[in-house]
């Protein structure tokens, strides 16, 4: 069977998001054009930022609907996380909590998709 490995992000202005997110991950695109920019992770998943104005056929759904989630070693980590992203002045929707699951805190990128960094509860 075949699992999904790609992730694409409709996005306004994908050279900027792609600016934004080669920043956040550390890692530059493979593919970068007016109208898309494509990332390969450590991971082996693909994230696509493709523009709103030219996906076909168009995308009907707004941004932060679902999210993208950065799983960390520890809560210490959680923290440490949301200060760098704090200092970098990527905005925050919802501060370090611990939650039902573990610790996590939720921000959102330039075109308001969610990003959430957590640790769960067995790595407190």
């Amino acid at each position: 069977m075949n699992h999904p490995n790609f992730v694409i992000l409709y996005v306004d202005q994908p050279e900027a998001s792609g600016r934004f997110y080669a920043d956040l991950l550390g890692a530059r695109p493979i593919e970068s054009s007016p109208t898309f920019v494509l990332f390969m992770l450590d991971t082996g998943l693909m994230l696509g930022l493709w523009s709103r104005h030219t996906v076909e056929p168009p995308a009907g759904a707004p941004a932060g609907g679902s999210e993208i989630v950065f799983r960390m070693e520890s809560y210490d980590a959680v923290d440490a996380r949301c200060a760098d992203w704090t200092a970098r002045g990527i905005p925050l929707l919802m501060p370090p909590a611990t939650l039902e699951f573990g610790r996590s805190f939720v921000a959102r990128d330039p075109d308001g998709h969610r990003l959430r960094v957590f640790a769960p509860e067995a790595a407190r």
